[in-house]
């Protein structure tokens, strides 16, 4: 255990080697069989645990699994079936707006372009990132609360906007381990680093990259 705090490229180096030590293939934690029910199961998990989506996508995805369907149903139907995601009638909107215009515009596929998928109903800059690592496995950094936090806590950011945090994280790792990064990162604040529990001075990074932290490192929220 380092007696000091560690130096930025330090603290970078020992997050890469102990994400990928307990992490070193994370699963995508959204259930779904192609980039159309992701991006929906995405959309979903706004304000919402990815367990609950899990729960509730399955009777949607009998409903409807394409935006060809999905475009046909009503609102009020699909949003009986969300209704336990939260948010749901704004969600229901969303769901099936975007599949008319996936079904009107682009062929019913879901296009693998950032730009493209912002501009789609409910499918904001994080749910398009996810989209694009996860379903077209293109490198992106979608930062979510709890990367956000994490980010801050580790001393990678100075948390004033999640679109800071992105840049920044993506200016100090590679590449090439965006994609895997992005999701080991909400695995171990999950595991390790929640929101009330850590506080920076609890959790084997934070304590091993800031060993003399004594005050409680508070996230500035996004």
């Amino acid at each position: 255990m380092p007696t000091k705090n560690l130096l930025k490229k330090e603290r970078v180096d020992y997050i890469l080697t102990e994400l990928e030590k307990r992490y070193p293939n994370p699963p995508i934690p959204l259930d779904h069989k192609d980039p159309y029910t992701l991006l929906v199961a995405v959309l979903l998990s706004a304000q919402c645990t990815d367990e609950r989506v899990n729960q509730v996508t399955p009777a949607l995805w009998q409903l409807a699994d394409n935006p060809f369907d999905m475009a046909m149903q009503s609102v009020d139907a699909i949003q009986e079936i969300i209704r336990p995601c939260g948010l749901s009638p704004q969600k229901s909107k969303a769901i099936k707006k975007l599949s008319e215009i996936l079904v009107a515009d682009y062929n019913g596929v879901v296009p693998q372009d950032m730009d493209a998928l912002e501009t789609l109903p409910g499918v904001g800059h994080k749910t398009a990132g996810v989209v694009m690592a996860q379903a077209f496995n293109v490198p992106a950094f979608p930062v979510d609360t709890h990367i956000h936090r994490l980010a801050q806590r580790w001393g990678l950011t100075n948390g004033q906007s999640v679109a800071q945090t992105e840049k920044d994280l993506k200016r100090l790792f590679p590449k090439e381990r965006w994609n895997d990064l992005h999701l080991q990162i909400i695995y171990y604040g999950r595991d390790f680093c929640t929101a009330r529990a850590c506080h920076g001075l609890v959790c084997p990074i934070c304590t091993t990259c800031y060993p003399n932290r004594k005050n409680k490192k508070i996230a500035k929220k996004p």
